[in-house]
């Protein structure tokens, strides 16, 4: 690439340096062939250390979606898929390629998947399974809005061998401070979307799942991960990301802004730490 790679650094601007007005993008072939599994575990830990083995091994799974007990719990009344109440964790996995190897790579997958405290695999049959297994994932946002509609949703990434390590930690903070925890997300990347469910007419409530939210980022960023994978920066994390940002590169990224923005027009006061205002003299 002759230049800088500007597309990637407007992609990843959140709107703060300009606007698309067209995008050209370029289409992959579908997949020949596509199987889905799931597999349930006995607690939130084995299935953590089967995401670890499943991305460490030669066959990467085009999909591969983790939720813990409590969203399995939540979820029951809301999905046709039969959901055991002794699995405390499912993954749900995808495997696509040709037709003649998937056999192969889903075996090596099964493989890698069947850590102690596996209780369950099971292959979808034909596309209804397929359905409701992606169904019982979808449901999981609906549902939490219907149970706790005040609640702090924060998607962190962390890198996947970490997957065991931040998954114990969110258990042990649930516990300290007496909130409870979902977790769910798109594994195969490291990325965990952390569900704080509040009751808001608790005393104390709000002060327990800020400092519960402080220890979750203090957690990520020990563990080498990043405090946004999807979600982006926006307003709700812009004052936490020096955290994870030395000043140099701030300073950086302010200065790539007003670049593109002298104005300061776009997407105003998003992404970038706000500046302390002036002293008066």
């Amino acid at each position: 690439v002759v230049g800088y790679d500007l597309t990637r650094l407007l992609v990843g601007s959140e709107g703060t340096l300009a606007l698309m007005t067209e995008a050209t993008l370029k289409l992959t072939p579908l997949p020949e062939a596509i199987r889905t599994a799931r597999a349930l575990y006995r607690d939130m830990q084995s299935a953590a250390h089967a995401v670890a083995r499943l991305m460490a091994q030669p066959i990467t799974p085009c999909a591969l979606e983790f939720i813990d007990g409590a969203a399995m719990d939540m979820i029951r009344g809301h999905t046709a898929a039969d959901l055991p109440t002794h699995a405390r964790a499912m993954l749900m996995i995808e495997v696509d390629g040709s037709e003649a190897c998937l056999d192969a790579a889903l075996a090596s997958v099964r493989q890698a998947a069947a850590v102690d405290g596996l209780l369950e695999w099971r292959e979808a049959q034909d596309q209804s399974e397929v359905d409701t297994l992606w169904a019982t994932r979808k449901a999981l946002s609906p549902a939490l809005r219907k149970v706790a509609p005040k609640k702090i949703n924060e998607d962190v990434v962390v890198p996947v061998s970490r997957i065991p390590e931040l998954i114990a930690a969110l258990e042990q903070l649930s516990q300290t401070h007496a909130i409870p925890i979902i977790n769910f997300g798109h594994a195969g990347n490291g990325n965990i979307h952390v569900n704080l469910l509040l009751d808001p007419d608790a005393p104390g409530a709000w002060d327990r799942a800020h400092a519960c939210l402080d220890e979750v980022f203090a957690k990520v960023l020990e563990l080498g991960g990043t405090l946004s994978g999807e979600h982006g920066v926006g307003i709700e994390k812009r004052d936490f990301i020096e955290r994870e940002l030395d000043p140099t590169a701030i300073d950086l990224m302010r200065h790539i802004k007003q670049v593109f923005d002298p104005a300061g027009i776009l997407n105003a006061d998003k992404a970038l730490p706000l500046r302390e205002p002036p002293s008066a003299t």
